[in-house]
């Protein structure tokens, strides 16, 4: 049992490891796209340039961060194990060149054929000839992102499993940071400013992944790129990548269909649900992905082991902290939708009828937060077994499940209707994967969960009661300028943190209950 709490202290420095390099790239993220809002609001360059940029990272998230990180962690993590130094170098050396050249193939591909990429995933901007045209030209500068993003994937897929989990999580950062400069520093001298977003995406890739290098080279891991098909260790990735590449990307695929969707809607659709999926995205991102980036390699290593009860408890901590911060993540972005946006983004081109079309599609994506983290915990107890067949299969179901809401609800709710559509897909996706973890006898729940559950419901009701008492006047944010809106919304989320572990302090709940896996 020592043993037991030793690796979970380890696994929770790592997350808040990970959260906190995380938070750091996501603020700057919302600088970058406070920028973005001024400048370039819900417009029609705007509109054009999150499709330009949406198909490369789409493609990032499936190849990158999806199905090839749960395919190769686990490998990769054997081959540590049971192998030496120099095996392991091979390994990291044959995946590099095979990756690479692939990618390099897909990407050249992607820059030629950038007209009939946007013609499927934008088929609405056809209707205008200069968006159409102006998406093209970004997309041919943003698509080399894709190679440059995944061998970086690949780097900090290694030094994740060496535990040196921060250099990969606050590597996008520099993503951050070179739109922000080329926004700021090239927009001004091109024709057509908004360009300037597509080649800062361009000069990220290649500063992200010269930025891993030295930390590689410590390791002496640094790979040599040779091609390697045919060899053992590549072919076992390959293999348990390919059907990844679907399970692992459900929620993309539905965001991507929603831009599709989107791009035959009113101008200003495509943005809208942008500069709201990036507020949903923040708590996933600084929580949620930094949970899944930790808890894989974790799982990986104990199923390796054998040891059951080990990967069952692993399983159980990691969904008790998704439903203590998940929650209350998710009450909070409901209820301070129009405040967070009137706050963040509601400057210059940015207007309050922008506002209020976002926080429809906001409050709706917020409904999924929990089931999104959900995810990101459930998933690696099939990836860490080397398991892809039964999260391809149910995400085939929350897909096809998804698309027919999204039928149905976008004549309703237009783009809100896409959001909520991503988001009952998502609990379907979560609970099937929950009940296939359960029959198979791969996770038992640990005692005190139906406890925990009505502490934490009371917490977050009382919380949002607050909350929605004090900030639900949207015409007084909007009259007040910046720093104004900054001080009192800062002030509303402290008030409610403090409300709501206030309540669980008093019901009992403690820190060392999540500190530790449920025995």
């Amino acid at each position: 049992m020592q043993a037991i709490r030793c690796s979970t202290l380890g696994l929770l420095r790592s997350t808040a490891t990970v959260s906190a390099m995380t938070m750091i790239s996501r603020v700057l993220g919302f600088v970058r796209d406070m920028v973005i809002a001024r400048l370039f609001g819900a417009t029609m360059g705007a509109d054009a340039f999150f499709v330009a940029f949406k198909i490369p990272n789409f493609l990032r998230r499936l190849f990158a961060e999806g199905a090839f990180s749960q395919a190769f962690v686990p490998v990769f993590s054997e081959y540590k194990s049971r192998r030496d130094h120099a095996q392991v170098q091979r390994l990291a050396d044959e995946v590099a060149g095979t990756l690479g050249a692939l990618l390099f193939g897909v990407t050249l591909i992607g820059v030629i054929a950038a007209p009939l990429l946007v013609m499927l995933f934008a088929p609405g901007f056809l209707a205008d000839a200069h968006k159409y045209d102006l998406t093209v030209e970004m997309l041919r500068i943003t698509f080399p992102y894709l190679l440059f993003v995944s061998l970086t994937a690949l780097a900090g897929g290694i030094l994740n499993i060496y535990g040196q989990f921060w250099v990969s999580a606050f590597t996008p950062v520099f993503l951050n940071l070179a739109m922000i400069g080329a926004m700021v520093w090239m927009a001004p001298h091109l024709d057509d400013p908004v360009v300037s977003l597509a080649w800062g995406v361009f000069i990220a890739g290649v500063v992200q992944l010269l930025f891993q290098f030295p930390f590689l080279r410590r390791l002496k891991l640094l790979p040599r790129p040779r091609w390697g098909w045919r060899q053992e260790g590549v072919r076992r990735i390959m293999k348990l990548m390919l059907p990844s590449l679907f399970g692992s990307s459900v929620a993309q695929i539905s965001l991507l269909v929603d831009t599709i969707i989107a791009s035959f809607l009113v101008t200003g659709s495509v943005s809208w649900l942008y500069y709201s999926d990036r507020l949903v995205e923040f708590p996933l991102g600084v929580f949620g992905v930094a949970l899944a980036t930790v808890i894989l390699p974790s799982l990986s290593q104990q199923h390796g082991q054998a040891s059951r009860e080990a990967f069952a408890q692993t399983l159980d901590w990691g969904l008790r902290w998704v439903m203590l911060v998940g929650t209350p993540a998710m009450v909070g972005l409901l209820v301070l939708a129009g405040p967070m946006l009137i706050t963040l983004f509601q400057y210059g081109a940015y207007g309050p009828h922008d506002v209020e079309m976002s926080s429809r599609s906001m409050m709706a994506y917020a409904l999924g937060l929990l089931a999104f983290m959900l995810i990101k915990v459930l998933a690696p107890g099939f990836y860490a077994r080397q398991d892809t067949h039964t999260p391809v299969r149910i995400g085939l179901i929350a897909l096809g499940a998804g698309m027919v809401l999204k039928a149905a609800l976008v004549l309703l709710l237009a783009h809100a209707g896409l959001a909520l559509s991503s988001s009952l897909a998502a609990f379907l996706n979560a609970w099937l994967l929950y009940r296939a973890l359960r029959r198979e006898e791969v996770y038992r729940p640990g005692q005190g969960w139906w406890r925990l559950m009505g502490k934490l419901a009371f917490a977050n009701g009382a919380m949002a009661a607050v909350l929605w008492w004090g900030a639900r006047d949207w015409s007084q944010w909007m009259a007040w300028h910046g720093m104004e809106r900054v001080m009192y919304l800062t002030l509303w989320i402290a008030l409610g943190a403090a409300i709501y572990f206030a309540c669980l302090w008093l019901m009992g709940v403690r820190y060392r209950d999540f500190r530790q896996k449920a025995k």
